[in-house]
């Protein structure tokens, strides 16, 4: 079985979508679910704690995983002399981009 001819440039737009929209679920928040650890729940969106911590994290992977495959469904809808134009260095320039971002973010917790 071959790949499709659009397989690489639709995980490029995977790769940039998801670094792109993990980033602002970060920063903004925007959590699918919220996990509870010691009560041993889950909850719709994003929740104040109850007895213990909440987890965000669960739900900004799934809320970025939701964006990008949002994205590629787009994707491959662009016809393929435009699809092949795209440079494959997007798909590490973006997240290394992002990494760089999150050390700025979370400068607080390097330089205590």
């Amino acid at each position: 079985m071959s790949e499709p001819r659009s397989a690489p440039f639709i995980t490029i737009v995977f790769a940039v979508a998801y670094a792109l929209a993990y980033v602002i679920a970060v920063w903004k928040n925007l959590a699918l679910f919220t996990y509870h650890p010691l009560a041993g729940t889950l909850g719709f969106g994003v929740e104040k704690p109850h007895d213990g911590p909440a987890m965000y994290w669960f739900g900004w992977i799934a809320t970025a995983a939701i964006a990008a495959i949002v994205a590629c469904l787009i994707a491959a809808m662009v016809p393929q002399r435009y699809a092949a134009r795209v440079a494959s260095a997007w798909a590490w320039t973006v997240p290394l981009t992002v990494l760089m971002f999150f050390v700025w973010l979370l400068r607080g917790y390097f330089l205590r």
